[in-house]
């Protein structure tokens, strides 16, 4: 989710933490430390992770926060619309920071490393608007996966 910045100054009128904030103080909710913390890792993190690569992360951050409070954030994150949840192959869920369907990303998953791999293509997005407009159609979202082996795992680095 990208911050809505004012024309006089380059700082953030809205971050994603501060939605997250408001939405629980909307709900009666706690904003507490340990959210805090959590929501800030998970933000700053620019990748997708599970549940359990988070709370390893959130654990360096502070040793105080369990397995279950990270779970449960992160799900209020994703009620909130900050979080998205995907599967990819392995089964597992992964989160990232929700904006993705705005900005038109798709994903190349590496079958050999599990290396995900984030993309946009103004190729597909035209492809896109030319379905859309052949089937009368107004396109909200959309999800591409891509299976393969990554350059990496071709040439034998990883």
């Amino acid at each position: 989710m990208t911050p809505v910045v004012s024309a006089s100054s380059a700082r953030p009128l809205t971050t994603p933490l501060d939605t997250f904030r408001r939405w629980l103080h909307e709900r009666g909710l706690k904003t507490t430390s340990q959210r805090d913390d959590i929501a800030r890792v998970f933000l700053t993190g620019n990748r997708h992770i599970s549940v359990e690569e988070l709370y390893a992360a959130v654990k360096k951050v502070n040793p105080r926060v369990g397995y279950a409070t990270v779970y449960r954030t992160l799900r209020l994150l994703k009620e909130c619309g900050v979080a998205v949840e995907r599967h990819f192959n392995d089964g597992e869920a992964r989160y990232e920071a929700a904006g993705g369907e705005k900005h038109g990303h798709d994903h190349f998953i590496c079958e050999r490393c599990a290396r995900i791999i984030e993309f946009a293509s103004a190729e597909l997005d035209a492809l896109d608007q030319r379905i859309a407009r052949k089937l009368g159609a107004v396109i909200s979202r959309r999800r591409l996966e891509l299976y393969g082996i990554c350059r990496e795992c071709r040439e034998g680095k990883r």
